[in-house]
């Protein structure tokens, strides 16, 4: 019997799952939490969203491109965590210091993981991809 996860299709879709839902689940976290408190400053995670996308584009959303634009995103929300962190500290009145640090983390481990799922997705043939650019 084999497992219903041996196709490179269903591989990716997995991960791309993993993906959107991490997308989804932080701009949800943004919206109705916040993560560095009150305020307009959760504008900073929004980095990461933007810069997966730019990458996943450039890269065609292949397996190997969305393993860089995920971890590239992974990188842009502790970036923005440690931004966060340097906000929250000098405004001490909203926010938890342990709080952006944890959720920090935590969005960018589901980035991460998402990654290393694509890293699971076989690359298509070379000959996949020479008739993808000759279309194109």
């Amino acid at each position: 019997m084999t497992s219903s996860l041996s196709s490179p299709t269903s591989r990716y879709a997995l991960a791309g799952a993993l993906s959107a839902g991490t997308v989804a689940f932080l701009l949800l976290g943004i919206g109705a939490l916040g993560i560095v408190g009150d305020g307009d400053r959760d504008w900073l995670y929004l980095a990461a969203p933007a810069v997966l996308l730019v990458v996943a584009a450039a890269t065609r959303f292949r397996p190997g491109g969305m393993v860089l634009a995920l971890g590239a995103a992974a990188l842009t929300t502790l970036l923005a965590g440690v931004v966060a962190v340097v906000l929250v500290a000098a405004d001490d009145t909203t926010g938890s210091v342990v709080d952006v640090v944890l959720l920090s983390v935590m969005y960018a481990g589901l980035f991460a993981a998402g990654a290393w799922l694509f890293s699971r997705v076989p690359e298509p043939p070379v000959d996949a991809v020479a008739s993808d650019i000759r279309r194109a």
